[in-house]
């Protein structure tokens, strides 16, 4: 058996701070959890036994280092949207009953929209976070994954969304629901009466009268970042890929030593224009490494400005490990190396609970948990989210078994 290694989080030191902020105070499930202890690269799971994979290893220690040492925010993302049904709003007390008669009492920072149906609660969305000590390495031929297994990930749902942004090269919130299998839209019927379903829709740009800009399908996008950016570039291609004519940069195929094969989705002229959520996960450097067993291996560092980590930290390395593994086939090479580099890294205050949730979780042990690429898939073009095949249909029921999902809220 290992020995413990109980850890608490500082739950007085963070809502002395929400007080001094004019902020009401965060109440939490639990504030003490048993620490990760980590031996040759893995977790040591509560039989004294390694367990779970590298990206379970990874998860727990940067929760865990968030936890202790990250720092409050003070000037928070816009807001968490709360909507409490069949409640009332007492403009003169200031506070709000809800249908079961508890009383909310809104602090100076709060504000209350009255609904026809109840009332919603805008609540500033803080973080916890980090800027150093953060980087996870995954040498992708020896099978090493950032898949997690203490809580299900959307594995395919990230894979479609990084295709739309360096395959597909679009920005259109309804292609993107197309490619999810979900897709509503009429393009016959007028704007209104449609609804988009993918968690891009919060970032689309609309007018000064909150009406959506559409682009040349008439559907909402996201217009000038992403895929907006990745399209006026042919980027992946340009630069990392080929060799395009008129290009000043040469791509992998012609030129595999070169040390200039970077895509860039952080460009300011296209942010002087109208666009959505400005990219988190921004810069791949892409390297070619001919090893001495004979093979050539394709490496790939990611460079992420701001990782919002317990909703999308395991699904932006996942997506990017599978884009790394499509390249290496389409330039004959094995993928090699896989870093992610993110520079902050955060939690919302109110994912706390469910930090400490997953730290408290045992990997699930018994399943092959590495990225495969259909052996007939040959060119990125080509190439679809059904290619990559990550966990079968019996691994996913018993994480969901095991480890069910949590709820994280996202700040608007």
């Amino acid at each position: 058996m290992k020995e413990l290694n109980i850890k608490k989080f500082d739950l007085n030191r963070l809502n002395l701070k929400k007080l001094e902020l004019g902020e009401n105070e965060l109440v939490l499930k639990k504030t003490t959890y048993e620490g990760p202890i980590v031996q040759d690269g893995r977790l040591i799971g509560k039989d004294g036994k390694p367990t779970g994979t590298k990206g379970d290893m990874y998860t727990k220690v940067i929760m865990d280092h968030i936890l202790q040492d990250g720092t409050l925010d003070h000037n928070p993302r816009p807001h968490y949207e709360d909507f409490y049904e069949g409640a009332t709003y007492d403009k003169e007390n200031n506070v709000v009953t809800t249908k079961e008669g508890n009383i909310i009492n809104i602090g100076e920072k709060e504000s209350v929209h009255e609904k026809e149906n109840g009332v919603e609660i805008w609540t500033p969305a803080h973080t916890l976070s980090v800027n150093t000590g953060v980087e996870c390495t995954y040498d992708l031929s020896k099978g090493e994954t950032p898949m997690i297994t203490l809580r299900p990930i959307a594995a395919k749902t990230s894979c479609k969304e990084m295709l739309l942004i360096y395959q597909k090269e679009s920005s259109d919130l309804v292609v993107f629901d197309e490619m999810l299998g979900i897709r509503t839209w009429d393009d016959n019927k007028p704007v209104s009466e449609n609804e988009i379903h993918n968690w891009w829709k919060d970032w689309a740009v609309r007018d000064e009268n909150g009406d959506y800009v559409l682009n040349e399908n008439n559907h909402p996008d996201i217009f000038n970042c992403y895929g907006g950016t990745t399209k006026k570039r042919h980027m992946l291609h340009r630069y990392v890929i080929d060799v395009i004519k008129g290009s000043i940069e040469k791509g992998i195929k012609p030129n595999p030593d070169c040390r200039r094969l970077i895509a860039c989705l952080w460009q300011y002229e296209d942010f002087e224009k109208p666009h959505g959520l400005k990219p988190c996960a921004f810069l791949t450097i892409w390297n070619v490494r001919h090893g001495w067993d004979g093979k050539d291996y394709l490496d790939m560092t990611l460079i992420q400005r701001s990782s919002d980590f317990g909703t999308a930290g395991c699904i932006n390395q996942v997506q990017y490990a599978d884009l790394l593994i499509m390249v290496a086939r389409e330039v004959g090479m094995e993928p090699g190396y896989f870093t992610w580099k993110p520079i902050n890294v955060q939690i919302y205050d109110r994912h706390i609970d469910q930090a400490i949730e997953m730290l408290e979780r045992e990997p699930v042990d018994g399943i092959d948990a590495t990225i495969k690429l259909n052996e007939n898939a040959t060119s990125f073009d080509e190439m679809t989210a059904d290619d990559i095949k990550i966990l079968d249909k019996e691994a996913i029921q018993k994480i969901k078994t095991k480890n069910p999902q949590l709820k994280f809220q996202l700040g608007i």
